[in-house]
């Protein structure tokens, strides 16, 4: 692998924290967000650091052959590290003990970390290695113990990531399975990365040269791993957001009958509200309900409690199950009140201040059965179909 196939996943994952960092200074003590920031930029930080030019820039500019090494080392271990917290909170569970085992993980590869720099300053490694570091140094004192540490501290990693995620597999549906499988597939191409790794170290240790492992098969098996996982992490994050934006269209859509319905007794100042046409689905959702309620509202004195009763006893007898039923009676109410407001342009009922008392408990209840329910129901339908009710009617039934 050359310094672009590690660059162009760094900067893949660069671009993803970049989406992500508006978000992070939203709402920065969120530990599931903060997870997948610090997941986000710690596998870029590891791309960019493992690329052979950045090596050579790295331990040139320090003046320390090999330094890249435990780096390197470092960022990895950091990254298994980031990987299992963002599991930890991703699955949830009692507050306190996911901070718990957060800590605990973090504390675990903090040591590591830790290990491996003190390692390194303990052991000789004059001779720069851009690409077969560990098995170039698998038998020098300190350094091989380094080497080792950090392969150990990736295995029970990617163990331990593969087991909770085919667990946490089973419990679960849908994209978020999806999603799972897919770390755990990422993760047996670590694994396998590993064992070429060991494989590769383990030759040298009994005087064999298997460096061809590490320096070549190794590097394909972590990037395909790791692009794998991250599609594998993001993938139920994003199915989850599309599916709520145009689950919130789809509300919105709905609503139209009846704010439609609604639009000759909603009040002037109401529907003159504008949004912009960038503004976000779940605004023009709020916006659309307020317009409903500010119709409803005007509408009070001439809801019918028993126009409701008659429309629920049909679409009762219709077949409808309760919950609909009363939908379908609150529509037809309200497409009853529509035309016995407009047949009282001078507003007499409404400045029937008994008639408001009597009716203004009257409230529909399910905005979006009922918006369905204008446009589909023939309880509805036939409501719709009645003439206005008179202006005497209505002082007779506030009375």
């Amino acid at each position: 692998m050359e310094g672009p196939d590690y660059y162009i996943p760094a900067a893949a994952m660069g671009i993803a924290l970049a989406f992500k960092l508006p978000g992070l200074a939203r709402a920065w003590r969120d530990p599931l967000l903060r997870s997948v920031c610090a997941l986000l930029a710690l596998a870029g930080l590891v791309f960019f650091f493992a690329a052979p030019p950045t090596i050579a820039t790295v331990n040139r500019i320090t003046g320390v052959p090999n330094l890249s090494g435990p780096l390197v080392y470092s960022l990895l271990s950091a990254f298994s590290a980031s990987c299992l917290v963002l599991i930890v909170n991703w699955r949830g569970g009692p507050p306190e003990q996911t901070r718990r085992v957060s800590r605990r993980w973090i504390a675990g590869y903090g040591v590591v970390i830790v290990a491996l720099v003190v390692l390194f300053s303990l052991g000789e490694a004059p001779v720069e290695r851009l690409r077969d570091l560990d098995t170039y140094y698998a038998t020098t004192p300190y350094i091989r113990e380094m080497i080792t540490l950090y392969l150990v501290a990736l295995t029970v990693a990617g163990v331990a990531m593969t087991v909770l995620c085919w667990r946490w597999s089973l419990q679960v549906r849908g994209w978020l399975r999806i999603g799972l499988l897919i770390i755990v597939v990422g993760y047996l191409f670590n694994l396998a990365y590993l064992v070429t790794k060991f494989a590769a170290v383990f030759a040298r240790w009994a005087g064999r040269d298997w460096d061809g492992l590490s320096t070549d098969a190794a590097p394909v098996l972590a990037s395909v791993g790791a692009q794998i996982s991250a599609v594998g992490f993001c993938l139920p994050l994003v199915c989850q957001r599309l599916a709520d934006v145009w689950g919130t269209w789809t509300t919105y859509r709905q609503l139209g009958p009846l704010w439609r319905e609604l639009q000759p007794v909603t009040p002037r100042h109401a529907r003159a509200v504008r949004i912009a046409l960038w503004s976000p689905a779940e605004l023009r959702v709020t916006q659309r309900e307020s317009d409903i309620h500010d119709g409803m509202l005007s509408l009070y004195p001439y809801f019918s409690p028993e126009a409701r009763a008659s429309a629920y006893d049909a679409a009762v007898t219709a077949g409808s199950d309760p919950a609909q039923a009363q939908a379908e009676a609150d529509a037809a109410m309200v497409t009853a009140a529509v035309r016995a407001r407009a047949a009282d342009p001078e507003g007499k009922i409404i400045d029937s201040a008994g008639a408001v008392t009597s009716v203004s408990t009257v409230r529909p209840r399910d905005l979006v059965r009922m918006s369905i329910a204008l446009r589909q129901s023939p309880v509805v339908a036939a409501a719709r179909g009645h003439a206005a009710r008179p202006e005497s009617d209505f002082h007779e039934r506030a009375r």
